[in-house]
């Protein structure tokens, strides 16, 4: 994979059925933006910790280490000193004003309401304050803001334990982000937006004392965070990943970045754009080292706007099923999973014609995506199994997809020429009347002789008449016809 800035973005959309490995497919493609770095000594770890980091980061840093040394008040000196302060130096190259460096970081991340500290030039987001004795602590409410990085912390320090007790440990970092959409996922998660957070009641600069209260602060979303590590280490390429994306309202998500996408658009490219974000009114642009890929359910009912509005900001790549990886299931051996010509084909269940005529019928009477996908049956390796899958997960999306319409789901199943003991799909109404027609014999005899009973005749009609598709009580016994490879093998 390029790890240049000048390498394309790639925008990518993986499409087709559930079931065909769109998902795999993301977490392949996350193995590919993940470094599996060989035993570090601390230095390195180090380096691989600040590398992506601003001072600012690095400062929260400093105070998220020695909180959780027990200490919350930390004085200018000992920030400068701090391993991570003198690194992140080291790696600027900065040897003068280091003092003056901490001092602007953290007078411009301060709140307009601080009574110890004056200064101008303030940001947005306030993340320290001080307090009469000169010495300096995290807003309470600012911790909500720094999860990521107390993670990189733990998982720092966790590095730091193992290279001490193994000889042999790597150390993973990721270059990418992993979200799924749903329906109530929406720009507050992907980009930005305001959320609540708990906070200590005053101005103590322990979370700990006194009740806690509601407040609310500008967060990052999944999307900015990975932008702004992007952004900071331009030589690395990064990845949004993306499942389900037709899962949400895209133009609600993404917001104005909905243009910034477009490889184009993207800083340093021909046509780069930078827009203000909506929330806390910075500047921003997509950086041209961010990579993203999704996935889409062609079965999902939506998608008319969604391809409009996506088309031309991604390539659509189409996953069809792929029968050729399923196995044969051989009864004779108990879950022989092999592809053998050596098979006896009498004992044995093909899956992959299994599959591909299922699915070649289903194209005949619903269309092209109401297909089956392989991962259906990709970890079926027994009869047992088969038959579980049938009656717990086939049949009743066939049964969704074609509205329970009898003479579909038996045409998909080649049931119609089946003797009703063999039948995969049964029609209920053929069974309620068999099974009435001795009733209704037996009730015309005592009519008869009691005429009460005629009403009743009227009922047993319109029941009839209401039938609707079941599965066949063997195949859900496991039992009968359905324990002999040649039902299943008809199928094909």
């Amino acid at each position: 994979m390029p790890d240049t800035s000048t390498h394309k973005p790639t925008n990518i959309i993986y499409t087709g059925v559930a079931g065909t490995g769109k998902t795999y497919r993301l977490l392949q493609i996350a193995k590919q933006y993940t470094d599996y770095l060989p035993r570090a000594n601390s230095n390195d770890l180090l380096v691989q910790l600040l590398q992506t980091l601003s001072w600012r980061d690095v400062v929260c840093l400093v105070f998220l280490d020695l909180q959780s040394k027990n200490q919350d008040l930390v004085k200018v000196p000992e920030i400068v000193n701090h391993e991570f302060f003198v690194a992140k130096a080291s790696q600027n190259e900065r040897e003068k004003h280091l003092s003056n460096t901490a001092w602007s970081v953290l007078q411009m991340h301060t709140p307009t309401s601080s009574d110890t500290v004056s200064y101008k030039n303030r940001a947005g987001q306030a993340y320290f304050d001080k307090d009469n004795s000169g010495a300096w602590y995290l807003l309470p409410e600012s911790m909500a803001l720094l999860t990521d990085l107390s993670q990189q912390l733990d998982e720092f320090q966790k590095a730091k334990r193992d290279n001490n007790t193994s000889q042999n440990q790597a150390f993973s970092q990721q270059r990418f982000s992993m979200v799924s959409f749903h329906q109530a996922y929406g720009y507050e998660e992907f980009v930005e937006g305001i959320r609540p957070v708990m906070v200590a009641s005053g101005q103590s600069n322990n979370a700990n004392n006194g009740p806690s209260q509601m407040s609310y602060a500008i967060q990052d979303g999944a999307f900015l965070k990975l932008c702004q590590r992007a952004a900071n280490n331009p030589k690395q390429r990064y990845a949004m990943l993306i499942d389900e994306i037709n899962r949400a309202n895209v133009s609600r998500v993404f917001g104005e970045l909905l243009s910034l996408i477009e490889p184009d658009k993207r800083t340093g490219m021909t046509n780069a754009m930078t827009v203000n974000l909506a929330y806390s009114g910075r500047t921003f642009s997509v950086p041209n080292n961010v990579d993203i890929y999704a996935t889409m359910n062609t079965q999902d009912h939506s998608l008319a706007p969604l391809d409009m509005a996506l088309r031309r900001r991604f390539r659509f790549i189409d996953c069809p099923p792929q029968p050729e990886l399923l196995p044969i299931i051989s009864l004779s051996k108990g879950s022989e999973t092999h592809r053998t010509a050596e098979n006896n084909e009498a004992d044995t269940i093909d899956l992959a014609k299994l599959l591909a005529s299922l699915n070649h019928r289903i194209i005949q009477t619903l269309g092209v995506d109401s297909q089956l996908g392989h991962a259906f049956l990709f970890s079926v390796t027994t009869l047992e199994q088969l038959q579980g899958v049938l009656v717990e997960q086939i049949i009743p999306q066939l049964a969704q997809a074609t509205g329970g319409q009898i003479a579909m789901l038996q045409y998909v199943f080649k049931d119609e020429q089946q003797p009703m003991s063999a039948q995969f799909i049964q029609d209920s109404q053929a069974l309620m009347t068999n099974e009435s027609n001795a009733q209704i014999d037996h009730e015309n005899n005592l009519a008869a002789q009691n005429q009460m009973f005629s009403g009743h005749h009227l009922f047993l009609d319109q029941s009839v008449n209401t039938g609707s598709y079941r599965i066949n009580s063997d195949l859900i016994a496991k039992a009968g016809e359905f324990i002999k490879p040649a039902v299943f093998q008809r199928l094909y």
